[in-house]
């Protein structure tokens, strides 16, 4: 998201500046002012947030909500603790951006939150990242699905930070539905990535899907796991593509079954790209690094 946009957004931080735009049916208030007006918050935040947003969506709203949290000087820190409750039966899409506004910045961006989807809410959630090589990420939030909700979560970060932290924790209750899709573009980074759906009520279900492109000076450990506690089905989809000698990958599915009336299964591989599509590209007319990207490109939207 770009400044322009970032104006029309309905929750946006730049460094620790905060602008808000109001939205009938919405509200949106700063983490630690929400804490003192709602005592039922208490039970979500750690302690006394000092910045992050509260955002508590209660009528149907048919155009995306949109936050957007930016780092625009040096070595600023953000420490954002925030809380979204989407309430029953609503259908919501939400953007969510997080950036720094210049590569070399060396900035520190900790995230942590909960997201609550009451009965039979279905939410759309797309979150976008894109850092600079010195800045530090590190994120750790929490979905809670309620009877009957169904959520799609599609993280991507189009450009890593140097030190990246990513935590995704999904609750599926009786008869809910999640998809997470993570996508990482990787290039001078050491990345973690740790996400779980656990599935916890009767006929849930979940998908988690990643694809992962390690680019030159890269590492990349990531540990995805489903665990099922009831009857229920759950597939793990996790592919990597190390494209330079100097990345390195590991990739840890992980199924847990609880309950012998669950299916959970899972697919897991790291490739290579194959010489006879690069050897077609350039006999088309792209250059190699032409080529390799168009073939990262679509690895990526696969």
């Amino acid at each position: 998201m770009d400044m322009k946009n970032a104006e029309n957004a309905n929750y946006t931080q730049t460094d620790h500046e905060v602008n808000i735009t109001e939205i009938k049916g919405m509200e949106i208030l700063p983490s630690n002012m929400a804490i003192k007006k709602y005592e039922w918050t208490r039970e979500y935040f750690k302690g006394k947030p000092k910045e992050g947003y509260f955002i508590w969506i209660k009528e149907q709203i048919d155009f995306p909500v949109t936050t957007c949290m930016s780092i625009a000087s040096k070595s600023v820190s953000q420490n954002l603790q925030n809380l979204i409750v989407i309430e029953k039966d609503l259908k919501i899409k939400l953007r969510g951006t997080c950036n720094s506004l210049k590569k070399d910045l060396c900035s520190r961006h900790t995230a942590s939150g909960k997201i609550i989807l009451k009965k039979n809410a279905v939410l759309e959630y797309n979150h976008i990242h894109t850092w600079g090589n010195e800045d530090v990420v590190n994120t750790d939030y929490e979905f809670i699905l309620e009877k009957g909700s169904k959520l799609d979560y599609n993280y991507k970060v189009s450009s890593t930070p140097g030190n990246m932290k990513l935590n995704t924790k999904i609750t599926c209750l009786e008869n809910s539905t999640a998809n997470l899709t993570i996508i990482g573009n990787c290039e001078n980074s050491d990345v973690k990535i740790r996400d779980d759906i656990i599935l916890k009520g009767k006929n849930s279900s979940g998908i988690l899907k990643l694809r992962l492109v390690g680019k030159e000076n890269t590492k990349i450990l990531s540990h995805s796991r489903i665990t099922t506690e009831a009857e229920c089905k759950g597939h793990l989809d996790c592919q990597g593509l190390p494209i330079h000698k100097t990345s390195e990958m590991i990739l840890i599915p992980e199924l847990i079954c609880k309950d012998n009336q669950s299916q959970i299964t899972h697919e897991a591989s790291i490739g290579k790209i194959s010489e006879e599509e690069l050897n077609y590209l350039k006999s088309r007319g792209l250059n190699e690094a032409e080529a390799i990207e168009l073939i990262v490109n679509g690895f990526l939207e696969n």
